[in-house]
């Protein structure tokens, strides 16, 4: 029965894996569809190479840092418990990997390719590991901190925090050092509209994200007896919830509409082992409100050039979805209890400094001895053309 219990387990979060990993091409045809078509080439390499990269900087670095654990044993040990501990590490690869697919989005169509692969393997290697150790291991006693401060441990059942509100938050920093497009804020005050190249890819990956997530969330109770139907409810609350509230407030825009379910999922990875469906609702149309609003805003007021709007969606629903748990968690409101409101806000303001601190290390690093910039003549020609040498389409080569 052990066995049988190893080898259920293995298949269980290896399957969440398999569904993670296919999320990442959800990232690239989401990007895809957004950038203009000159940058679409660009897109697909970033989020293949950046997730290869993200593997081998977990496996030697990012997972010890994170766990404590290395695999530099032999077969026969790794084997242990039908391989099990091999499935996690791929999991959690899975969700790291995640940070530079979501950082790629907001940098997208201005940034040299090497120096982002660079720092792909710090950020992965180091700077997400840290706070993933603190949160998900204990690493320095920062729950125990926590939960004698305030009552209660911080909780990031699915990474709302740990994955999105860090992935979004250091996107922040790197936009911010990049600079926007060259021509996309004028001297007049005028923005220039850049639509996306192609609303059925952008769709497909939206909706490729969004199936991959119920992998997502409810492979992240790591075992199949600690399986609850409830996450998957939520999930799907949170995402028609979502959806809904772009459709309304972002005025039939179908952009918007296809970021609403993701704004709805990255707000209830939380807290969706805890939540009411109703709780999970409302976290989502106020998810997907928080993207519309604050997106808008930050192109068109704050000026900032997230191409994807990453911030807001993973910085900012993140963060909400940290704070979130605590709300809709509780049992006051329908919730499985557990958490406190001021232990998921300082666990989530914590997530935010560090991975603020640590994407302005990295990207300012890189600015000031290297460069992360295309020069005007690369931007102008697009990074498919400048940096990989060929086009989504045959057309600007050929004369058939």
């Amino acid at each position: 029965m052990d066995a049988f219990k190893s080898g259920a387990d293995v298949l269980f979060i290896l399957l969440g894996a398999i569904m993670v990993l296919a999320m990442h091409a959800g990232f690239a045809f989401l990007e895809l569809g957004t950038v203009r078509r000159k940058n679409q080439v660009n897109a697909l390499v970033k989020i293949l190479t950046d997730f290869s990269v993200s593997t081998i900087a977990y496996f030697f670095i990012g997972y010890g840092v994170a766990y404590g654990v290395d695999f530099m044993s032999g077969a026969d040990k790794l084997i242990v418990k039908s391989g099990y501990e091999l499935v996690k590490f791929f999991f959690l690869l899975t969700f790291a990997a995640a940070i530079p697919a979501i950082i790629s989005g907001g940098m997208a169509e201005r940034a040299r390719f090497n120096p982002q692969l660079a720092a792909t393997f710090i950020l992965v290697g180091f700077v997400y590991p840290f706070f993933e150790g603190l949160a998900w291991n204990n690493n320095f006693a920062f729950q125990d901190w926590i939960n004698a401060s305030f009552g209660a441990r911080f909780h990031d059942f699915a990474g709302s925090v740990v994955v999105h509100a860090v992935g979004g938050w250091i996107a922040l920093a790197g936009v911010l050092l990049l600079g926007a497009r060259r021509g996309r804020y004028r001297h007049d005050g005028m923005v220039a509209a850049h639509p996306p190249s192609s609303i059925p890819f952008l769709a497909l990956g939206a909706w490729i994200l969004t199936v991959g997530w119920f992998g997502f969330n409810v492979m992240s109770a790591q075992t199949l007896a600690a399986v609850s139907g409830l996450v998957a409810v939520n999930s799907l609350m949170a995402m028609v919830g979502g959806t809904l509230a772009a459709l309304f407030i972002g005025k039939n825009d179908p952009g918007f509409i296809h970021n609403g379910p993701l704004a709805g999922l990255v707000a209830v990875c939380a807290g969706s082992d805890l939540m009411h469906p109703l709780g999970a609702l409302a976290t989502g149309v106020i998810a997907g409100a928080l993207f519309v609003f604050m997106f808008t805003i930050t192109q068109n007021k704050w000026k900032i050039d997230d191409v994807l709007g990453v911030w807001p969606l993973h910085g900012l629903c993140g963060a909400w979805g940290g704070i979130a748990a605590g709300i809709f968690g509780s049992r006051a409101l329908g919730g499985i209890g557990g958490v406190a409101f001021a232990a998921q806000l300082v666990g989530t303001l914590t997530g935010i400094a560090i991975a603020l601190a640590g994407g302005a290390a990295v990207y300012g690093l890189l600015k000031f001895t290297v460069g992360i910039r295309l020069d005007a003549e690369e931007e102008f020609n697009g990074a498919d053309l400048s940096i990989h040498k060929i086009s989504a389409t045959a057309e600007r080569e050929t004369n058939w």
